[in-house]
């Protein structure tokens, strides 16, 4: 076994896509903060509970491993699907953008519904194995079904320290079915680490905490509200890296939400952009937050 005692500690991060969806639903149409969950501050605020719980500066924290799993329609139901399938291609690209692995299973049809079946499995034995390959210190999982109590159990066995993130409430989504997300106790004690997260985000908002206020993508008020405060001088001057190209559109790493733009936000030829170019941007408000235009490599 290799010293690492100086080394810094690995994370591994393991999302459930289905709770997921939930929690984000539920912030963006029943929360008043009517935003959704950034991953980027997401991820942010893990490493610096993290770094409370262990004691250290969150420099000695890194995200070694950082995988989402979730049920995938077939390409005859997604054809029918129009936007929402444009809508789950653009947040796999950002999942993409950010280095996150993504594991897809069939959905299976099961008295005319649609059902995951063999998430829990693949998760935990992809969890389980970077474990006992030792690479990882820390796994945080963002799940919630009682079904993953022995994973948790044998990782916290052979030394991988655990952490879970437990959110309970209700909601009716858009197609008026009742949601239901709650945390099972019995999981909820195999953790080493354990956050409320309704608390945390209660209790921060109230009080400004920014590391939870970056929880949430920017809304389009707050937007508006933050380009104005900008200096007309400093609009013009925004530099940043692209983090990822697909087709007629990109990413621009930008704290604290990463920036769309389109083709059209270009000035001059797309096709000579390139990942990791530096480029020169404007801010512009956008139906989801900020977004980059007048777009120009430096």
């Amino acid at each position: 076994m290799l010293n690492r005692t100086h080394a810094p500690l690995r994370i591994g991060i393991f999302y459930e896509g289905n709770p997921l969806l939930h929690v984000s639903n539920y912030y963006t149409y029943c929360h008043y903060k009517r935003s959704r969950i950034s991953l980027v501050g997401f991820q942010n605020f893990i490493l610096q509970k993290l770094s409370e719980f262990e004691n250290i500066n969150t420099e000695k924290l890194v995200i070694a491993e950082n995988h989402y799993f979730r049920g995938r329609i077939n390409a005859s139901e997604a054809s029918e699907r129009g936007p929402q399938l444009y809508n789950d291609r653009v947040f796999e690209d950002i999942l993409m953008s950010m280095g996150v692995n993504t594991h897809y299973l069939p959905l299976r049809t099961l008295k005319g519904r649609n059902e995951e079946k063999g998430i829990t499995t693949l998760l935990s034995l992809t969890a389980y194995r970077l474990a006992v390959a030792e690479k990882i210190d820390i796994a945080v999982f963002f799940f919630f079904d009682t079904e993953y109590i022995p994973l948790l159990q044998m990782i916290n066995a052979i030394g991988v320290r655990t952490m879970l993130l437990k959110w309970d409430f209700e909601y009716i989504n858009n197609d008026s079915t009742k949601v239901v997300t709650k945390m099972s106790h019995d999981l909820y004690q195999q953790a080493s680490y354990k956050v409320d997260m309704i608390e945390e985000i209660e209790y921060g908002i109230a009080n400004e905490n920014p590391l939870i206020m970056d929880l949430f993508v920017t809304t389009v008020e707050e937007t508006k509200e933050r380009i104005e405060n900008l200096a007309e001088e400093e609009q013009d001057r925004q530099t940043g890296k692209i983090l990822n190209l697909i087709d007629n559109y990109g990413f621009i790493q930008y704290p604290n939400n990463n920036l769309f733009f389109y083709r059209g936000d270009v000035i001059g030829d797309f096709s000579d952009l390139k990942k990791h170019d530096t480029v020169e941007f404007e801010l512009k408000p956008s139906e989801n937050g900020l977004k980059a235009t007048n777009v120009r490599k430096i």
